[in-house]
């Protein structure tokens, strides 16, 4: 099954722009970038929104406004008002168990504590849709989290993020045309780097 959405998670406002909770904005606006697209606010949906044409695929890009927390209520207004199954929809997020860099696609699974990825299995009742996973690595102590994922990568932790991204974009085409399996070996196979 094709890809209809494609969300990217993050925290609006210039404060949070390069923190590493804001990874799965980065990889929306590198994908608009790409289509040539700009997103633009949609208040209906809370978030900013762009329908771009990938490789001859229609698509969704989408960066909720509603803070992190509350990922789902953007999410799930979409979904029901264009009829997009859960299946049909892609959510990137920033993920404390991968290193920089590391990056895995994935279908359903528990939300590990994310709460983005929590309020979105809320809205949609379900947690059978597709993650990226971006790795931004862990501080280490469970308590220092939250000022982690709200804090900036060192420059060398960014720029293996940001090449984890340009990776991950190769294998756009496949995901969008829902060749998963294609779209999971090409992520999966680590850019010699």
């Amino acid at each position: 099954m094709a890809l209809k959405l494609l969300v990217g998670l993050g925290n609006p406002g210039p404060q949070y722009d390069g923190t590493r909770h804001n990874a799965g904005f980065w990889w929306i606006d590198r994908v608009a970038q790409l289509a040539g697209a700009a997103l633009a606010p949609e208040k209906g949906f809370y978030a900013n929104l762009a329908k771009v044409n990938i490789g001859g695929q229609p698509v969704w890009l989408m960066q909720p406004m509603t803070f992190m927390n509350k990922s789902g209520q953007a999410v799930g207004a979409m979904a029901r008002f264009y009829r997009i199954e859960p299946q049909e929809i892609l959510v990137v997020h920033d993920e404390l168990d991968l290193r920089p860099g590391q990056v895995k696609l994935k279908f359903a699974g528990s939300h590990a504590g994310h709460n983005g990825l929590k309020d979105i299995q809320a809205h949609l009742g379900t947690p059978d849709y597709w993650r990226l996973r971006l790795g931004v690595g862990h501080p280490g102590v469970k308590a220092e989290v939250i000022n982690w994922v709200l804090g900036k990568p060192s420059a060398e932790d960014r720029q293996a993020i940001d090449q984890a991204i340009e990776h991950t974009l190769g294998a756009l085409p496949q995901m969008l045309s829902g060749q998963m399996d294609l779209a999971m070996r090409h992520v999966h196979t680590q850019p010699l780097g």
